[in-house]
């Protein structure tokens, strides 16, 4: 039942009142703002006002209290004059001396109109909310394109973080793979060193219980949680008020947990605030998973020594991550393997230093032609092998026929005066599709090109 407000003794007369509550209105009537600010603190959906308060000692409180509150002013006289202090508002609209059916009329439209307006203004917040998460993806994907170390990385992303949430402050908690013990990685906080000499046991402390338990929470008062442990505070001279935590998984893991410390706006973190963090923390262990990926495969040599793109060891464990990721958020991973084609003439033609330098060529000609999250690595000999995380088979096809078109279009060698023209066969498989294990994916794509191979070569083959 809609609750409508009636301010003023003169406001409407007893058969508009009569008519609203036999329409199924809940009408409440105040011959003053001061008696009528009780109810408005509560809830109501629709003020009926006479225009002739404006003059009231308590409007400007009124206009604070009821700001987003629809108005109908009512006036006995059919004149705009008294109606400007009114107007600044987002829905308030004059009327004159109503019966009871000309107010039946407008109050309806005034409830439609307000329903347009507050899902117009959800709509607007909706669309800002979604800008900022994509900035938030385009930064993280431009930021693990730049940079390798760990440390530059979280900053860049949790400083993100930090502005989508208003947090004051915020640390990334991992776990040391030697003790289980939880250990601050990375901090916002001005006394970095002090907290980084501070670990925490698995169940120790919010952080640690969120480690433990893989559940994300929001704190709105630290104060009133027995979780919570001050020494960090005490540590640092800090005074934590409200924060959540949420864990980062890897292949269902937890690898370590997020905190993001007080709302700069001095309000609690609310259930929306953990909403959306949790939307973004993907990436973020995404983000860690291939940094700190990179940094042990990097001891393990994980590039090929000619082409300097990944090799076969990087590209067995990039598959396994992604299928397992494939499995888990219910998409699909392509795998595409290219042979170049008639490629043993370049070498018998030219030597094998020249066919080596084509092979570098041709793989940086590869990168240019896929996206930054693709991964792309040497087999071996003349043959490379395509990683399309979350791209389902006809969108594998395509790249692979952009990347196909690409080398019967490139002249290799140009600089150097060769001039060599060359093409390349192409198999395309999907997980889970067509393929059903990692095994299973890499088979059926190296069957798939070889397909090719074997007919018309310069060709792709997908199997669907």
């Amino acid at each position: 039942m809609l609750k409508v407000t009636l301010i003023g003794s003169n406001a409407v007369g007893a058969d508009c009142e009569d008519a609203l509550t036999s329409s199924g209105y809940s009408v409440s009537k105040f011959d003053s703002f001061e008696k009528a600010f009780p109810v408005l603190h509560d809830k109501t959906d629709i003020i009926l006002v006479d225009k002739r308060l404006n003059t009231s000692t308590l409007f400007k409180e009124f206009l604070k209290i009821s700001k987003n509150i629809p108005k109908m002013i009512i006036s006995d006289t059919h004149t705009f004059r008294g109606f400007t202090p009114w107007m600044k508002e987002s829905l308030a609209y004059p009327l004159f001396a109503p019966n009871s059916k000309e107010l039946l009329y407008f109050v309806k439209r005034l409830v439609r109109e307000n329903k347009i307006f507050s899902e117009n203004n959800r709509l607007k917040y909706d669309l800002s909310l979604a800008k900022n998460e994509l900035n938030f993806f385009e930064e993280v994907s431009r930021t693990l394109t730049s940079s390798s170390e760990l440390s530059d990385i979280l900053t860049k992303i949790m400083g993100k973080m930090k502005v989508m949430t208003k947090a004051e402050t915020w640390s990334v908690l991992l776990v040391d793979q030697e003790t289980g013990d939880l250990v601050f990685e990375k901090t916002g906080a001005k006394k970095t060193k002090e907290i980084q000499k501070i670990r925490l046991k698995m169940g120790e402390g919010i952080a640690g219980w969120v480690a433990r338990e893989g559940i994300p929470v929001v704190v709105p008062d630290v104060s009133k949680d027995e979780r919570f442990l001050g020494k960090i505070d005490n540590a640092i001279h800090f005074k934590t008020k409200s924060l959540m935590c949420i864990p980062v998984r890897i292949n269902e893991e937890v690898i370590g947990v997020l905190e993001l410390v007080n709302k700069t706006t001095g309000e609690p973190f609310r259930k929306e605030d953990l909403d959306l963090l949790m939307r973004l923390v993907d990436l973020t262990a995404i983000a860690i998973e291939r940094t700190s990926l990179y940094q042990k495969m990097t001891e393990l040599a994980i590039t090929d020594d000619l082409t300097k793109l990944f090799n076969t060891r990087y590209l067995n464990r990039t598959i396994e991550i992604e299928i397992q990721r494939s499995s888990r958020y219910n998409t699909s991973v392509s795998l595409i393997f290219m042979d170049v084609d008639y490629f043993k003439r370049i070498n018998d033609g030219f030597g094998h230093l020249i066919g080596s330098k084509v092979l570098v060529e041709m793989g940086q000609l590869l990168l240019k032609s896929l996206r930054t999250v693709d991964i792309v690595a040497r087999y071996g000999g003349d043959e490379f092998v395509i990683v399309l995380p979350q791209t389902p088979p006809k969108a594998a096809t395509k790249i692979a026929e952009r990347m196909r078109k690409s080398i019967e279009q490139n002249t290799f060698l140009k600089k150097e005066g060769y001039a060599l023209k060359l093409t390349a066969s192409f198999g395309v498989a999907s997980y889970p599709e067509s393929a059903s294990s990692k095994d299973d994916l890499i088979r059926l794509a190296d069957d798939a090109m070889y397909r090719v191979k074997n007919q018309t070569r310069n060709a792709v083959y997908a199997i669907v």
